[in-house]
């Protein structure tokens, strides 16, 4: 992950009219115009130790989803992929109302993950909406990071997320209240249900929000964070038109430690129907039981990273992220052959020729293992080139 650099211009409410950027007139006084993102080039090795590599378009070969690391077969050819989807842009602005507040809006997006497109010809990918939001006061309003997640443990990798397996990596549409360093928010709540046979099927039938508390302190080179999330798991077993609900509940710790210019992150989360939240939805939040009634999956995460500067232009860090469920008799035997954990171990060397100029190389071994204890290994090398604006 990479943070963005940002570039400044001021617009007055006069200006504003003139331009036709702004229709309210006199409630602004003046605006400031931020915006900025990245350039990214990755170039992905990937070794499928243990099963078929999927196609070029699936997901699993733009970045580490642990979910989808082939498992019990025989071990495929290596493989390369070129993308620049990473690449991102956002545009913030902050305005200064008649009130004495200051009102923000962000938007933001980049190319990752979407479905249209592919690499014959032209290797053309839809924007995708990664956050849309607006701060008046102490609320924020939109689609941003889920206040259950950390992300000051977020690690430096040249993976998209690095840390994936262990932790809670979430953007939806809420609304939260901040006050210091607490905050509270309502979510948009979705569950993912185990079925019969196993899969996945994705309720629409929520009707409570999702509800997460969070508390972030600092002292001297120590900062961390604590979270809870409170959910209503809801589904229609039967398309009778009468859910079946249960609760869900999760409980996450962060830390980020800090000597000299090195630095140490660590989580661990844990709950029981975090379905979505944690490992990017290697586990589904419930399953349904032979009564036909819905049943909260107990699962838990944890990360590490260590960052060391060897030069102030020359880095290395050290990550390791392990997620597991624990899938009792009841869903294997209704569900079949589940997951039982992922993990993932990488190493990068990262190098900025300039502050806004990086190039990366990392290499990693991920893992996947069923209840029946049948494993798979991921083996990837990657590299990067990433011009921060």
């Amino acid at each position: 992950m990479a943070s963005s650099k940002k570039n400044t211009f001021k617009l007055t409410a006069a200006a504003a009219a003139v331009l036709g950027v702004a229709s309210f007139g006199a409630q602004a006084q003046e605006t400031d115009f931020d915006f900025g993102g990245y350039v990214k080039l990755d170039m992905l090795v990937s070794d499928y130790a243990d099963g078929q590599a999927p196609s070029s378009a699936n997901i699993g070969r733009q970045q580490y989803i642990p979910s989808i690391t082939p498992v019990g077969g025989e071990g495929d050819d290596l493989t390369t992929d070129f993308h620049a989807r990473q690449s991102r842009f956002f545009f913030t602005t902050n305005t200064e109302l008649d009130n004495g507040q200051t009102l923000t809006g962000h938007i933001e997006m980049d190319f990752q993950l979407t479905p249209d497109g592919d690499e014959r010809i032209s290797n053309s990918y839809n924007p995708r909406l990664r956050q849309a939001f607006l701060k008046y006061g102490n609320w924020t309003f939109g689609q941003t990071w889920s206040n259950f997640q950390d992300l000051n443990i977020l690690a430096e990798s040249v993976d998209f997320i690095g840390i994936t397996d262990g932790i809670i990596f979430n953007r939806q549409a809420q609304i939260r209240y901040t006050s210091g360093g607490f905050s509270a928010s309502i979510e948009n709540p979705e569950t993912t249900v185990t079925p019969a046979g196993g899969g996945r099927i994705i309720s629409s039938d929520g009707f409570m929000p999702d509800v997460t508390f969070k508390y972030s302190g600092k002292s001297d080179n120590l900062s961390w964070q604590g979270s809870v999330l409170l959910r209503q798991l809801t589904y229609d077993v039967g398309q009778t038109g009468d859910d079946e609900t249960t609760f869900g509940y999760g409980v996450s710790l962060g830390a980020k430690y800090t000597f000299g210019m090195d630095d140490i992150r660590a989580s661990i989360t844990t709950g029981s129907g975090l379905g979505r939240y944690l490992g990017l939805n290697t586990w589904n939040g419930a399953y349904i039981d032979a009564n036909g009634e819905l049943e909260a999956i107990d699962s838990t995460g944890i990360s590490f990273a260590y960052r060391h500067f060897w030069t102030e232009k020359l880095r290395s860090n050290v990550v390791y992220s392990r997620g597991w469920a624990d899938n009792d008799d009841a869903l294997l035997t209704l569900a079949g052959d589940m997951t039982e954990y992922t993990e993932r171990l990488a190493f990068n060397v990262m190098y900025s020729a300039a502050s806004n100029l990086t190039f990366g190389a990392e290499i990693s071994q991920a893992s996947r293992e069923t209840e029946a204890g049948v494993d798979g290994d991921l083996n990837r090398l990657q590299l990067m080139a990433m011009y921060k604006f």
